[in-house]
């Protein structure tokens, strides 16, 4: 629909320049570092819609693409997976980092076990970086806000009815949806697939999981916000962190270390 994204423009435009796509009929100018700021004014309202219009957007479109209507990229990934690991491919790549990822050098023996699906990946990090950039720019905090808004459950999308998921958030109640992400996302940066990418990206899905494991928000529900205090102290503990760190905080199940200490 004219209203939405054309997601299969997402598929035939260069994926890693993305930023320079079409949003609404509007020509994102390349190398505009505030040109993803402007998109606000230029999507149009949807009824019943609540929380950030712009992270909305986002998130509609990279589910809409990765996972309830997946472009033929994405699905070509998913069949090259299967085709190499089989059935439960997805669980599969998260437990072996989960072994591995025990001992400080596990990086070359996780990045021999994930070589042979090194071209999906990079398909897939094509495409999930794609959505990103086409809404903010690499470096703004308000990409920040989306992980944050996300892990909240502060983004209903009527539009989602469908799917009985109004809430753009992780399904799953403890759910291991971003730890299942970290696995893959570890994969590409042992590869060095977009490898500085990612691992500015990493420490906002661990925030998310952070956030989401406090707030417990309702999937069909408006859910209100954390306290700032919370979210700010959360920030501060995720943001700053580095691979490894990174790498540490998801070996914690169901909810990060720190769980009871913030939620306190």
């Amino acid at each position: 629909m004219a209203q939405h994204l054309d997601r299969r423009r997402l598929l035939t435009m260069s994926l890693a320049s993305v930023g320079a796509g079409i949003l609404t009929g509007m020509t994102i100018r390349p190398g505009a570092a505030s040109a993803a700021d402007e998109f606000d004014q230029d999507l149009p309202p949807v009824p019943g819609m609540s929380g950030d219009r712009q992270a909305n957007e986002m998130w509609y479109q990279f589910d809409d693409i990765t996972l309830y209507h997946r472009i033929p990229e994405v699905e070509q990934a998913f069949v090259e997976m299967h085709a190499v690991f089989g059935d439960g491919f997805v669980k599969l790549i998260y437990d072996t980092w989960l072994e591995l990822s025990a001992s400080p050098g596990y990086s070359a023996e996780f990045a021999e076990f994930v070589a042979p699906i090194r071209a999906p990946l990079q398909a897939l990090s094509r495409v999930q970086l794609g959505v990103f950039d086409a809404f903010y720019h690499p470096q703004s905090p308000r990409l920040i806000d989306a992980f944050s808004f996300f892990g909240q459950g502060l983004l209903f999308d009527p539009r989602r009815a469908e799917f009985e998921l109004e809430v753009h958030m992780m399904e799953g109640d403890p759910t291991l949806s971003y730890h299942l992400w970290h696995g893959f996302l570890r994969a590409m940066m042992v590869l060095d697939i977009d490898r500085a990418r990612w691992a500015r990206i990493d420490p906002l899905i661990g925030l998310a999981w952070a956030l989401q494991s406090i707030a417990e928000p309702e999937a069909r529900e408006i859910n209100p916000p954390l306290p700032r205090e919370t979210v700010g102290r959360l920030r501060r503990i995720w943001l700053p962190r580095t691979s490894r760190q990174t790498d540490e905080a998801f070996r914690a199940w169901p909810y990060p270390a720190e769980h009871d200490s913030v939620r306190a």
